[in-house]
């Protein structure tokens, strides 16, 4: 009761806004969530898939069972022959050569001898008596290296013999090195060059005296030729 004795009295206004309600999803929105879904599968497959993948590579490169049976043998004293086999060689595409110095070696006194014993590069192409022999025309890279004692004077040549000039030799390449005193340094000399050469044609090399010749390493003397 309010003062004075009267009743209170309450206003109720039935034009009131309720409280608005959540907006429904629409067909665009739930396929949007469906396409999210699927995403997300499709990256944890992917994610999955990786792991596999690793799992297989390691295991790949795991040491196999084979191998821990043959070291065991090691260990127990057991003698286990190791493969002899040689790795395939792939053949080039043209003509080429690359010998070098050996223990078989025996040169002359001026005309250098390579190695058979090294397994040279022969392909399409013969050594035969110190010299390289063609056995296709074309146009050939021809190059030698030699590591030698300084003694006064040394000389290093690659020679041509050739059916068109019989009986004469055609110097390709050529290199001099002077030295005024006989120190008995030791040095080097490179030929290389580019020559047409014809079926039949032989390249040899020419020191002025192969005694003076560094034998220590196979790779210090070498001689070769490519068709380009």
């Amino acid at each position: 009761m309010a003062e004075g004795g009267y009743p209170s009295v309450f206003v109720v206004d039935s034009h009131a806004t309720r409280p608005p309600l959540p907006p429904r999803l629409n067909q665009g929105q739930r396929r949007t969530g469906a396409v999210q879904t699927l995403l997300f599968l499709l990256v944890s497959m992917a994610l999955c898939g990786m792991v596999i993948e690793a799992c297989f590579i390691y295991r790949l490169y795991q040491p196999e069972s084979g191998m821990s049976a043959l070291s065991s043998k090691l260990t127990a004293g057991q003698h286990v022959a190791s493969p002899t086999k040689r790795p395939h060689r792939v053949h080039p595409s043209k003509p080429a050569a690359h010998l070098t110095d050996g223990q078989d070696v025996v040169h002359d006194g001026k005309i250098m001898a390579w190695s058979t014993d090294a397994d040279p590069l022969l392909y399409e192409m013969d050594y035969t008596d110190r010299h390289l022999v063609i056995q296709k025309e074309g146009y050939y890279y021809v190059y030698s290296k030699v590591s030698f004692l300084d003694s006064e004077l040394f000389y290093h040549f690659i020679h041509q013999k050739t059916k068109l000039y019989s009986g004469k030799s055609i110097t390709l390449l050529m290199s001099r090195k002077y030295s005024k005193k006989s120190n008995y340094m030791r040095s080097n000399s490179y030929l290389g060059g580019v020559f047409h050469l014809y079926k039949g044609d032989a390249v040899y090399v020419e020191v002025s005296n192969t005694s003076n010749i560094i034998r220590h390493k196979p790779s210090e003397n070498i001689f070769g030729a490519y068709m380009i």
